[in-house]
């Protein structure tokens, strides 16, 4: 194997900073070739290839580096904390049922289809999903239900080769991309969409304004003892899950060890299954007010660190093996669509709660409020919280989806 140039992971997380700082400065200036460039090449997508495109010209190593342990073992459960603390059941409660089917039917959407996908690409192209393939496939169920972070979490429980999950991530990444467009079309179009289905839109109005009126009343700034009290929590739940993991796996290994073939031997598993339980729990503790001063930019910085450092296990040239593969994108997303806008019309939601609860699942907070923001910008946290919710539900459901994946795969 070629000796990388930059072997100091001093210097290496340096550029990795600096790829991500530089891509988000970047993206927030007005002129319009940016603006354009970030509409095809979103910023999520440039903070993963950059440093994969460096690992495969040799300029820095993936695997000598240790910057993915760290990153993995300590920020992603603290950014799964900081995600999933923010749930406000009450609110969510408030956007009606509506707004919750549609988004759970592609919940389920993304559920069925991945093992359906599967088989069916097996039936077509048995060597394209051949062997561990279906690793890296289950881990796009923890993206498109939850976001980057479930993914990495279900990485770490299933284990895929760093090959097989460059080529998940670019079948993730393209059809992903390419189902917000055609969302971001419909919001066009959404007037004559909702008359379609006879869709009640007055909802929408009232919660735009409600959002309104509590984001002017709770935002303040941080300060010192605010911002220690948002690393205690996160780490400090991370450290806690570590201790019960530490407990549980060796129990299940010397009691029940046929439960390994669920990955329930797998420090990773419990840990990310933890942090996200106690995610939830501290969402109902007045813990949860870390948000107010900041506690989810924490976990974006975390994650996108995170995503940098995949990203630098990348290698493009096995990216370009299996263009085939795109197939079984193509397909799972289909079933997600179907889903949910079948969901949709049976509940004659309007378009908003159908794009957003969509995007929710696919694409994470980040795009959940971009397609929210594009109905108003002040709606754009309606996206986020649901998107909160996917984080919740990610890890389990994708983790149930990989499971069943297995099964097709043998």
């Amino acid at each position: 194997m070629q000796k990388a140039l930059i072997t100091n992971d001093a210097v290496v997380f340096g550029i990795l900073i600096s790829i991500i700082y530089f891509t988000f400065y970047t993206s927030s200036l007005p002129s319009k070739f940016w603006q354009r460039f970030y509409l095809f090449l979103p910023s999520i997508l440039i903070c993963y290839f950059v440093p994969g495109v460096l690992n495969s010209l040799h300029i820095i190593s993936g695997e000598e580096s240790k910057l993915y342990d760290v990153a993995s073992k300590y920020l992603l459960p603290a950014c799964l904390v900081y995600f999933t603390i923010n749930i406000d059941f009450e609110a969510l409660r408030k956007l009606g049922p509506k707004a919750m089917v549609v988004f759970l039917a592609g919940s389920v959407g993304v559920v069925v289809g991945g093992p359906i996908s599967l088989w069916i690409v097996k039936q077509i192209s048995p060597e394209t999903v051949a062997g561990e393939m279906w690793r890296g496939l289950a881990t796009i169920a923890g993206s498109w239900i939850g976001g980057s972070a479930n993914q990495t979490a279900l990485k770490e429980v299933f284990n895929p080769s760093a090959e097989i999950f460059s080529q998940a991530i670019a079948i993730d990444v393209i059809t992903a991309e390419l189902w917000l467009a055609l969302l971001l079309f419909g919001v066009a179009n959404a007037p004559k969409l909702d008359k379609w289905i006879g869709a009640e839109t007055t909802a929408v109005d009232e919660i735009r304004e409600k959002i309104e009126r509590e984001y002017m009343n709770n935002q303040r700034n941080a300060s010192f003892n605010d911002l220690l009290l948002i690393l205690f929590v996160g780490f400090g739940t991370t450290a806690l899950a570590y201790v019960c993991a530490d407990a549980i796996v060796p129990f299940i290994e010397n009691n029940f060890p046929n439960l390994k073939k669920f990955s329930l031997t797998s420090t990773s598993f419990w840990v990310i299954s933890l942090v996200t339980l106690f995610g939830i729990l501290l969402s109902k503790t007045r813990l949860r007010e870390i948000e107010k001063v900041g506690a989810s930019k924490f976990g974006s910085l975390f994650l996108f660190i995170l995503i940098a450092t995949i990203g630098m296990k990348m290698d493009i040239l096995a990216v370009l093996e299996k263009p085939q593969l795109l197939l079984v994108g193509v397909i799972w997303m289909f079933f997600h669509g179907i889903f949910t806008f079948l969901a949709a019309y049976v509940t004659k939601a309007p378009y908003f709660f159908t794009a957003v609860g969509s995007q929710a699942n696919v694409g994470g907070a980040a795009s959940a409020s971009v397609v929210a923001a594009a109905f108003h910008p002040s709606l754009a946290s309606v996206g986020v919280l649901l998107a909160i919710l996917g984080y919740a539900l990610g890890t389990y459901l994708g983790y149930l989806t990989g499971l069943m994946m297995q099964w097709v795969a043998a």
